[in-house]
Parts: structure tokens; C-alpha cells; sequence
């Protein structure tokens, strides 16, 4: 187990992360912090550059047996921090909000334990992914080439979550978390004098039209297998001022489904409702796609496995009010053929929520997650 000085270490290893937070697709210095410290462990292999700034550590067991991969992400929030701990960010405009600083840190301290005494078989993947909170780095880590040599049977993660008691999970087999896409809709027409509109063509009628058009595809209701939600998150026509016409618009909408499957559709339909109206002003149009994030679905074996670590170390757990239509970028890392899950552990029932700029990842939280990590991964190869 981990030992006080571990404790010690590793609190200071994770305030030090919180100190100099790197937003998504930006994380170079936080992946060198990680690699730096990874060495110090002495795995068999580092694997840098994946997807981006991913690092993945391995540590081969003893003998032949299945590939375990507990992951974490490396990137922060584009939140200011309003916070007065001596760690708080140091970095104007962003933050470790949503604790991926201490999800790094429950990884190093399974790597810890498995510098002590290796498994009795198979090998573990410790992967820090970049570029979480834009739902673009676990796509492009399973993408990369050498992605495949790393390629897991099982696939393990653990999000913090406020609002739970401390040290209670929810967790359970099937969705836990929505797809959702950002959809961006430029529309396109021709400026003119305000005086004189007739000249141009103005996007302001198709604008005004599509909004309640697509927000009403998806209202939302009950999370099950036909739910979609469709959120208008951002309007913009033409230019700040009272002599010009406008010429372009901008519609951004957050489109969710409970499953993959339905989201193409609802994609499908919303960018129908926006060609017609386009054509029907006589206006350009064009698409753009961010955001992207698949559904995640706890396989029914994994989730199995991390039940039954909670119940060996007496940790409580249940179903809570998953699934959530929050959407998380884990889900990719269970297609094509490997079997995850991810159990989501209280901090509190008070503590701030995620993304909240008084957020701040409680570091009483590592040794719990670290002991469900090594407890799945003894379960699993020995």
C-alpha cells in the first residue's frame, strides 16, 4: 500500500500539476512533468506524442496475460481560478477545475506500487490523454499508430465528482454518459448600407427562423435510447453597428444523444432544417463540427470488475442517477473491441462542482483512488 511519504509525495506531485494548468491540444509541459516523473518508476516503455501530447508508461508482468490500461487526462480548463491555496493556478484564464490534475496523480500512484511488485502476468498501461475537455484527444491517441501496440483488452478510468458523498461511486454496466457534438452554422448572404437593405441579402430571417427550428429537434426528457437534446449556446448576425445590413450569421447548437447511433441523425436533421432555410433566402451556408464526443458505455465485465474491487476494500456504491447527459471522452477508448469502464468517486457532497472556479480536487481523494486502480489491476492479472 501506499505508504505515508507516498501520501506525501504525491500531494505535493498533484498541487505542483494544479499550479500550471495547459488547456487542450496544449498540454507539452504538463506531458514532460508526467514523463519526467514516470521514469523515476522505471516501466519497461514510454510512449510520448500520442494523439498529441499523450504519454502512456507500460509495465510488463511477469508472464503472458492481458493488457490493462487505467487512463487520466492531462489537460485543463480555460477558467480563471478564484482560489486563495497557496497551489492555485499561476496561469492567468485557466485552471485544473475539473481535476484532471488529480486523476494524473491516481495514476502515479498506481505506477508506484507497480515499481514495488510488477503483475503476476499481462501488462498495464498507465495513459495520460491530452485534450479531454474538447472530446479530440482520446479519438486521435486511439488513431495513432503506435496506438496499437498499446492497444488494451481492458480499459479503466475514475472521474471525481461533487455532489457525492466522499468515497461513495456511482457506477453501472451500459451508458453513463451522452454523445454530443457542437454543430457551427455559418450562413452566408451579402452586406449593404442600412439605408438602402434591399441590396443585400441578409441572414437575420433565416436566423431567426432556425433557431427555434433546431432547438426544437431535441427537447430533451428522459435519458434512454431515443433522447436528444439540442441546446442553442451561441447567435451572432453581422456587425456591431446601426449602418450596415448584415451579410453573415452564426448559429452554434449542442446537439446530445443517449448512443452514437442516434447522433448521426440528429446531425443529419439539423443541417437539413439549416439548407433549406439557407436556400429559401438565397444565402451560402457552410458546417463546421466541435466538441466531439462519443457516447461512453460501461462494459457490463469491466463494470463487474470495478464492483467488485469497491466491494473488497468496502468502498459503498450504486447506480445513482446515471446515465448523465454530461458527456465525457473515455467512450472511445472502449470501441474496437476493448471491454471499459468508469466508475465516478464522491468528494463531497458540498464541495464545488466541476468547472466551477472554486474547484479544486481533494487530495484525501488519492489513496482511495489509487487502492480501486490496483485492485482492479491484482483482480485482473495477479
Amino acid at each position: 500500500m501506499l505508504t505515508a511519504d507516498d501520501l506525501r509525495d504525491l500531494t505535493a506531485f498533484r498541487q505542483d500539476l494544479h499550479r500550471y494548468p495547459e488547456v487542450s491540444r496544449m498540454e507539452a509541459a504538463t506531458a514532460g512533468r508526467i514523463e519526467q516523473a514516470l521514469q523515476l518508476l522505471g516501466p519497461d516503455q514510454i510512449v510520448t506524442g500520442l494523439g498529441g501530447h499523450g504519454v502512456a508508461a507500460v509495465f510488463n508482468g511477469l508472464a503472458d496475460g492481458p493488457t490493462v490500461m487505467f487512463r487520466a487526462e492531462l489537460d485543463a480548463l480555460p477558467i480563471e481560478e478564484l482560489s486563495e491555496a497557496a497551489h492555485r493556478s499561476t496561469i492567468p484564464g485557466k485552471g485544473h477545475l475539473c481535476g484532471h490534475d488529480g486523476h494524473m496523480t491516481l495514476l502515479m500512484g498506481l505506477g508506484r506500487l507497480m515499481a514495488r511488485a510488477r503483475p503476476a502476468r499481462g501488462r498495464v498501461v498507465l495513459m495520460f490523454q491530452p485534450a479531454e475537455e474538447d472530446g479530440s484527444g482520446a479519438a486521435a491517441v486511439v488513431a495513432a499508430p503506435r496506438f496499437e501496440a498499446l492497444r488494451p483488452d481492458w480499459a479503466f478510468s475514475i472521474h471525481n465528482m461533487p455532489g457525492l458523498p466522499f468515497g461513495h461511486s456511482t457506477l453501472k454496466a451500459g451508458a453513463v454518459n451522452c454523445a454530443s457534438l457542437g454543430l457551427k452554422i455559418t450562413l452566408t448572404g451579402k452586406t449593404a448600407h442600412a439605408s438602402l437593405p434591399e441590396t443585400g441579402v441578409s441572414p437575420a430571417l433565416a436566423l431567426a427562423r432556425l433557431i427555434p427550428a433546431i432547438g426544437g429537434l431535441g427537447s430533451g426528457g428522459v435519458l434512454g435510447p431515443d433522447y436528444r437534446l439540442v441546446t442553442i449556446t451561441h447567435a451572432r448576425l453581422g456587425e456591431a453597428a446601426f449602418g450596415i445590413a448584415p451579410g453573415e450569421a452564426e448559429l452554434w447548437a449542442t446537439l446530445r444523444t443517449m448512443a452514437d447511433s442516434q447522433m448521426a441523425a440528429l446531425r443529419a436533421a439539423a443541417m437539413d432544417l439549416a439548407r433549406a432555410e439557407a436556400a429559401a433566402q438565397g444565402l451560402g451556408i457552410r458546417f463546421s463540427y466541435h466538441d466531439d464526443f462519443a457516447a461512453s458505455v460501461n462494459d457490463a465485465d469491466a463494470t463487474a470488475h470495478l464492483a467488485r474491487a469497491l466491494d473488497a476494500l468496502g468502498m459503498p456504491h450504486n447506480e445513482g442517477d446515471l446515465p448523465m447527459r454530461a458527456s465525457e471522452d473515455f467512450g472511445r477508448f472502449g470501441q474496437g473491441g476493448t471491454r471499459s469502464a468508469m466508475l465516478f468517486l464522491g468528494v463531497g457532497e458540498g464541495h464545488p462542482a466541476l468547472h466551477n472556479p472554486d474547484y479544486d480536487f481533494p487530495d484525501t481523494l488519492i489513496p482511495l483512488g489509487v487502492q480501486i486502480f490496483h485492485r482492479v489491476m491484482r483482480d485482473l492479472l495477479g
